[in-house]
């Protein structure tokens, strides 16, 4: 009961962050037919051609000048090719689930773009392209192989949410600290040996994921991240946390299952905003955790 209890938060952490790449059939309608799109190519602003087996992009995609909204998500896409790159009023695009081993450096061409997800592709690197998208909100390149983030990121100053967990990263560019506006990061399922300072001049977050890393401590500058409200540490090897954890007057949702802790902070009790503590596979003796309970009346803890 308590795993299924949080499956379902985590879930519902992942729903969120998805919510904003759909098309809105409310205000346009949404094509799923390219043939059928091209008969009157300027009246079409949304085109899902999810799932469709394209293997190449369709040149002729290139007609469609107002498109804003496009989602060719489960192809088989291997090559960006240059059609997409002359819908310069596109917000969304949605490739997530090809095969692409690169980012192009065409893409800063596309000005006006919003959100971009190149999830679960088999990409090695984020490119020096990436800084020209100077509109980009949410940005997604989950499920790659990427070893390397370009310093260009920093860029993108709108940024409010990358999402670059299960990759190979070990480290990212210092100028990562001038992304003011960044409210979601998710490094989860990584190779990060420790907290980057730089992460620390990130005012804006409210939401940090550094599950299944190899974190060993958490230093005292976390209480910096004045703006947390979520923070998910689990399957790392931590053994403690640093008092100052408890001055994120701010956060709701903490997730430290599966590390080597034994005891929580003595003044745990001042994380007067906490309503979820998961704590599954920590070594935490019953009289710590009777005493956890009654710091933390109000929050809903997982053992």
């Amino acid at each position: 009961m308590k795993r299924a209890t949080i499956a379902v938060l985590l879930t519902v952490c992942a729903m969120l962050s998805l919510q904003a790449q759909n098309a809105n059939p409310l205000k346009e309608d949404v094509l799923n037919d390219l043939s059928k799109a091209l008969l009157k190519p300027n009246d079409v602003t949304q085109l899902s051609l999810r799932d469709q087996s394209y293997y190449y992009m369709p040149k002729d995609i290139s007609k469609l000048k107002n498109l804003v909204f496009l989602n060719l998500m489960g192809n088989n896409l291997e090559d960006w090719g240059a059609s997409i790159f002359n819908l310069n009023k596109l917000e969304v695009l949605n490739l997530q689930q090809n095969e692409l081993p690169y980012i192009s450096k065409d893409m800063s061409k596309l000005k006006e773009l919003i959100r971009l997800n190149v999830s679960s592709n088999k990409l090695k690197e984020v490119p020096e392209a990436i800084g020209d998208l100077k509109e980009l909100r949410f940005l997604h390149l989950s499920f790659n192989n990427i070893i390397q983030v370009n310093a260009s990121i920093s860029k993108c100053h709108n940024l409010e949410s990358l999402e670059i967990d299960n990759n190979q990263l070990s480290f990212l560019p210092k100028e990562m600290a001038e992304l003011k506006k960044l409210k979601n990061l998710n490094l989860g399922y990584n190779q990060f040996h420790e907290f980057e300072t730089t992460w620390f001049r990130l005012t804006q977050l409210e939401s940090l994921n550094l599950e299944n890393n190899k974190l060993k401590r958490i230093p005292v500058s976390i209480k910096e991240l004045k703006s947390l409200k979520t923070l998910i540490l689990s399957d790392n090897e931590l053994t403690e946390l640093p008092d100052e954890i408890t001055q994120l007057d701010k956060l709701e949702l903490l997730i430290l299952s599966k590390n080597k802790i034994k005891n929580l902070p003595q003044n745990i009790a001042e994380l007067k905003s906490l309503r979820t503590l998961i704590l599954v596979g920590n070594p935490i003796s019953k009289a710590e955790k009777e005493e956890v309970k009654k710091a933390l009346p109000e929050c809903k803890i997982y053992w």
